[in-house]
């Protein structure tokens, strides 16, 4: 049965679709004979207890600078929806959360991808220090003191925001570097939030590795490599997207951690590994499923609506 399917994103027609792992998403439900809606966050309204947004039927092609055919928007509520993807890009702030909480008032009646109350609930940084075995030594904290022990007894180390993302602030501070306790400053002036300080991987030097599980289960990785004098490997600052194998340590950190993204809702992840460590569990806008079906890996949009429609079949 054609399911319908809501998409809160941010504005499709800026979106650059060759890379845009929404849009393969969307392109799929498509494909699959679902009706498609997009609307943006800032349009959901709860009143007396029904969640609305101001939403528009969109029409999709595969062709950069055509890619969308949207009629007028109007308010409908989204309790009246089968599916409802939460996929706009963080800043994992007040008004992310916010999003989820209001999501969180129709789900499970309609199938909210991922689980809003585990998205809120589950910081990628912070999630990913629940497994470890698996994560490299990792102080988040405030706190300057503590920063700048950790920084003394582990020498080399990153250091980026807690909530940061597609590499934003992130640094490298080798162990002579005196700049710490100014970067805190400067810090703590836009923000109250902790900063996280990771042991460096040397490792990263040869990628950062993405891999995408849908419903616990991996689908297939990219490896995204730093351009030349860069610690940042991310594609949206300069790094470079290539075909990789999933390794014997990829797949026992996926077997660990897949059972309860499953158990939790978290239909669709991408998780970051460095080497054998794991860094991060990205389960805001996990994004990297066009470049791996580029490289002829799996396709995780078709295992994702798999799952979905399966889901609702259930009901």
């Amino acid at each position: 049965m054609p399911l319908k399917v809501a998409i809160q994103m941010d504005p499709i027609e800026h979106i650059a679709i060759a890379s845009d792992t929404t849009f393969m998403l969307a392109l799929e439900a498509q494909a699959r004979s679902h009706e498609l809606f997009v609307y943006e966050v800032g349009s959901l309204a709860l009143e007396d207890g029904t969640l609305t947004a101001s939403v528009r039927a969109v029409r999709l092609r595969d062709e950069p600078g055509r890619h969308v055919e949207a009629e007028p928007a109007r308010r409908v509520d989204l309790g009246g929806m089968d599916v409802v993807l939460m996929r706009q890009d963080p800043p994992f702030d007040m008004a992310y959360i916010t999003a989820t909480y209001l999501l969180e008032t129709i789900h499970p009646r309609t199938l909210v991808v991922n689980d809003p109350a585990h998205v809120r609930s589950s910081p990628e940084k912070l999630f990913a220090t629940r497994f470890g075995q698996f994560h490299p030594p990792t102080l988040i904290s405030a706190d300057p003191e503590a920063l700048a022990d950790f920084h003394r007894r582990h020498g080399d180390v990153i250091l980026k925001p807690l909530h940061g993302a597609a590499g934003s602030g992130v640094i490298r501070l080798k162990a002579d570097d005196a700049n710490l306790g100014a970067l805190i400053e400067i810090h703590a002036q836009v923000s109250r939030e902790p900063l996280v300080m990771q042991a460096f991987i040397p490792a990263v030097v040869k990628g950062d590795k993405r891999i995408i599980l849908v419903d616990g289960e991996p689908v297939g990785a990219i490896n995204r490599v730093p351009a030349d004098g860069q610690v940042r490997s991310n594609l949206r600052v300069g790094g470079r997207a290539e075909a990789v194998e999933l390794t014997d340590s990829d797949r026992a950190i996926c077997a660990a951690i897949g059972p309860e993204l499953s158990r939790l809702g978290l239909l669709f992840v991408g998780i970051d590994v460095i080497g054998e460590h794991l860094t991060e569990i990205n389960v805001t806008s996990p994004t990297g499923a066009r470049q791996l079906k580029a490289f002829g890996g799996g396709d995780a949009a078709a295992r994702l609506w798999d799952v979905i429609e399966a889901r609702r079949a259930a009901r």
